[in-house]
């Protein structure tokens, strides 16, 4: 009797090519700043996320200063959803929508 080779599953990834990253945004705000709770049809919409994958382009070009784990604010114009989670907040966004990166020193 043959053995049966074990299944092994491969990891998928998700790459941004040319001069986009890839962020994880982040949640809707359900809450103002002095405590009050927000209906659901009435969230603040988020534009902020971590980067969590940047382009070969954008990472080897000097001008485009973000890191894999950067805070950024965006445009969420253009985002490309990625749907690979079940909270499907993944994003592709062209860097050119990248309006600030938050930086702590």
């Amino acid at each position: 009797m043959a053995k049966a080779k074990p299944t092994i599953k491969s990891l998928e990834t998700v790459e941004p090519i040319g001069k986009r990253i890839l962020l994880r945004k982040d949640e809707d705000k359900k809450m103002t700043r002095v405590g009050i709770h927000l209906p659901d049809k009435i969230e603040i919409p988020t534009l902020t996320g971590r980067v969590v994958a940047v382009s070969a382009q954008v990472d080897h070009d000097e001008n485009y200063p973000i890191k894999q784990y950067d805070r950024v604010l965006f445009n969420p114009k253009n985002g490309i959803p990625v749907d690979f989670e079940g909270d499907n907040r993944l994003f592709v966004i062209p860097i050119e929508d990248v309006v600030a990166v938050f930086r702590k020193e």
